[in-house]
């Protein structure tokens, strides 16, 4: 995913985004920003994590976020099963067992 996929997804305006300094400066300043005082950009808790995203038309900008929303965020290692074949695999197991299912999806 990359910086503007994710301020999409997070649903964040990049002007709202403090400016982050140069990248040599950066681990300081990161970690005095996660001293509780900066909101997660998504969500409002307390940030646990911070990054920099490099924005056109804004220059680098901070994006503080707590654990939940990060993790949302994070791209997963591995290969992806095609959609189909993930609800195919919960039919079979809700058919087998016996219990209704209704599958609400958002694709690709």
């Amino acid at each position: 995913m990359n910086d503007a996929d994710l301020l999409r997804v997070l649903g964040v305006d990049p002007a709202q985004l403090d400016p982050a300094p140069p990248r040599a400066q950066r681990r300081a300043a990161s970690a005095e920003r996660l001293d509780g005082s900066h909101p997660c950009v998504h969500c409002g808790q307390p940030a646990r994590a911070t990054g920099v995203v490099d924005v056109p038309g804004y220059g680098r900008r901070w994006l503080d976020r707590c654990m939940p929303c990060l993790l949302a965020t994070t791209p997963r290692g591995g290969p992806r099963a095609p959609l189909a074949d993930t609800l195919a695999v919960l039919r079979a197991a809700a058919r087998d067992t016996g219990v209704a299912l209704t599958i609400v999806a958002d694709g690709p």
